[in-house]
């Protein structure tokens, strides 16, 4: 799959804007974030690892942390969103609130430092 900036290309109209969204919070919380893939997904790299992916799906828009680790903590912030152990799903319709989007990146962040101390 293509980085980012090319994947997000071959998508149009609300989901595209959702997932312009999840990209664009996650690069605010890491600007240092590089595209690239990862497990087959466009996704935004922090020192080498998969920070964040977020893709459209048949059914809904799934963000990928990397970490089901991540998604076990926020859990209780993720009502109302379906979940998976390492995805979370939303839709443009309802979308993953700005500051959930940012304690998902910061958490995911930490966990990669606290792996590379």
């Amino acid at each position: 799959m293509a980085e980012v900036g090319d994947y997000l290309e071959t998508v149009e109209g609300a989901d595209r804007v959702a997932l312009e969204r999840v990209y664009t919070l996650a690069r605010e919380v890491v600007p240092e974030a590089v595209e690239g893939t990862s497990y087959g997904m466009a996704a935004l790299l922090y020192r080498g690892k998969g920070l964040v992916a977020t893709v459209r799906t048949k059914k809904f828009l799934s963000l990928y942390p990397y970490s089901g680790n991540v998604v076990a903590a926020l859990a209780a912030d993720l009502t109302g969103f379906g979940t998976t152990s390492g995805s979370i799903h939303y839709s443009a319709d309802h979308p993953l609130p700005d500051d959930l989007v940012r304690r998902i990146v910061e958490t995911r962040r930490a966990e990669i430092d606290a792996k590379a101390r």
